[in-house]
């Protein structure tokens, strides 16, 4: 590739490594130079542009990016279209990330043109959470370079899914031990399987803390058709003679390892029995904040097998203490990212549909039920939903969804009502509101999540738009630091003029979906969608 400035009739078929403003006229960076951008610079007196142009097997940033990409991942990985050179990398799915480390540092080290980020190896990653990115630096890299890097790193990138798992579940007691406190570690632990895949407990046994009688009972996991087993203990597992460990080696199963080097969960025992993976739980695991009892779960439910070794090497990393700079969870319902509610806009006439437009019915369902089913599969909570227009039938519409229903008698004067209604409402606790127009059906659970996933790492940001195509799209998440000027918007006015003025403080997520821009105002845009 050629780079550097050029008269701008040899400018043609180049690369623009500049924005160009002059007496009005505007070209981006990145654009490629064609005969009517000279004749359009010759009229605005500019003689010459900075360009890159390729050469040889040069391939354009986006298509190096995209060969890269593709041969990183495998299928429980989405690899979005490529932009400016960059293609994001997002879980398919809930599960395991697993990185191969000695790959991507190969990646790295062939050219300083070429560069891949990761998440960490085996950290758990939620469904389109994005998890790499690949960037290629200038505006092109030779096709060599680029078989090398696919040479050295493919395959690096995966994601081993969550499946289904069935946990039977031990607890000893001890006098003094209150029901109450093993009624709520069952409470947590359920709350923990279900969010893995939607593993669930088979049961709930509970025997005085005795090398016999637990070694009597441990075998019925297997009658249970258990694919692990999980033993709370009264008392924690202090040596491998103690009571737990002892016990599994009563019933005829094994130790693999007693300790871990990760804090709090230094006291887990991991084994086995009848060929299924056991744990004794710390006692850490009574409570919902993270700690070493997730990391052997998580694996497990992913069916990665754990271990001696791979518990040794959990170490570095493994201070999961509660500090200043990193507060964990203490309730189920406390995730550590910033509460993002929805608020789904279903009070306007709809007049181009003629009326009824959040009734009319597309796949059999109102129209206005698909963004509340996205929004309800997804992180956000609370969902609000704003009526005006016939709000009798759109509220019979969604009866048994759970929304909060919010009424905007101003809904004629424009959307900026309803928008405000819906931000009024909002609870205190609510960092965000991703607001739904009630006529996308489209938009799914992943692309809500990966917008409160951009807003969780940038919680900064005043707002999180998704674009395709270079367009913004939506739904769209506004921070709570631009509420204020959402509640002087007027008229029939939604948030973009406000996203505009915000500049650099909107975070802009690359989505590979029409459905951010797939919307109905008119009943043959409807009858389109049905004939998909």
């Amino acid at each position: 590739m050629r780079f550097g400035p050029v008269p701008i009739r040899q400018a043609v078929g180049g690369i623009l490594a500049h924005a160009v403003k002059e007496d009005g006229l505007l070209i981006r960076k990145g654009t490629v130079i064609g005969e009517d951008h000279v004749r359009a610079l010759f009229a605005a007196g500019v003689a010459e542009v900075t360009v890159a142009l390729l050469e040889g097997d040069d391939l354009t940033e986006d298509e190096a990016a995209r060969r890269l990409a593709s041969a990183l991942i495998d299928v429980e990985v989405i690899a979005e279209k490529p932009f400016t050179g960059r293609v994001n990398l997002f879980a398919a799915g809930p599960g395991v990330l697993l990185i191969d480390a000695a790959k991507i540092d190969a990646v790295n080290a062939i050219d300083e043109s070429v560069t891949v980020a990761t998440l960490s190896h085996q950290k758990r990653v939620a469904s389109g959470e994005m998890v790499a990115t690949v960037k290629i630096i200038p505006f092109a890299a030779p096709a060599a370079l680029v078989e090398q890097a696919i040479g050295v790193g493919a395959g690096a990138i995966r994601v081993a899914p969550f499946k289904a798992k069935k946990a039977a579940v031990f607890s000893t007691l001890l006098p003094g031990l209150k029901s109450s406190v093993v009624d709520k570690t069952l409470r947590v632990l359920d709350e923990r399987l279900q969010g893995l895949g939607g593993s669930e407990r088979l049961c709930d046994i509970r025997v005085r803390h005795t090398v016999e009688d637990l070694a009597e009972v441990l075998p019925r996991a297997r009658a249970f058709g258990a694919d692990i087993t999980i033993i709370f203990g009264a008392s924690a597992i202090t040596d491998r003679r103690d009571v737990i460990p002892a016990a599994l080696e009563a019933a005829g199963g094994s130790v693999v390892h007693l300790g871990m080097p990760v804090d709090p969960g230094n006291l887990l025992m991991l084994g086995t029995l009848d060929g299924r993976p056991v744990i004794g739980a710390p006692g850490c695991a009574r409570s919902p904040k993270e700690n070493g009892f997730d990391w052997v779960l998580e694996r497990l439910v992913a069916d990665l097998k754990v271990t001696s070794q791979d518990i040794r090497r959990m170490g570095v990393g493994g201070l999961l203490m509660e500090i200043i700079s990193r507060p964990q969870p203490r309730d189920p319902e406390d995730t550590g990212r910033p509460q993002v509610a929805a608020i789904v806009l279903a009070a306007g006439q709809g007049a181009r549909m003629g009326g009824g437009k959040m009734t009319a019915k597309l796949g059999g369902k109102a129209l206005v039920r698909y963004p509340h089913e996205a929004a309800a599969a997804s992180l956000a909570a609370p969902i609000l939903t704003v009526l005006g227009h016939d709000a009798a039938r759109v509220g019979a519409a969604l009866l048994d969804l759970d929304t909060q229903i919010v009424g905007n008698p101003d809904y004629a004067k424009g959307m900026s009502t309803s928008l405000k209604a819906g931000i009024a409402a909002l609870p205190l606790s609510a960092a965000g509101a991703i607001v739904l127009l009630g006529d996308m059906p489209y938009v799914t659970p992943a692309i809500i999540n990966r917008l409160i996933a951009a807003f969780a790492a940038h919680p900064k940001a005043k707002a999180v738009v998704p674009m395709i195509g270079g367009q913004r799209g939506n739904p769209i998440l506004i921070g709570r630091s631009l509420f204020e000027a959402v509640m002087a918007l007027e008229g029939d006015m939604g948030a973009r003029k406000l996203l505009d003025a915000a500049g650099g403080e909107v975070i802009e997520v690359a989505i590979d979906d029409v459905a951010v821009l797939t919307d109905v105002d008119t009943p043959e845009a409807l009858a389109r969608l049905e004939d998909r």
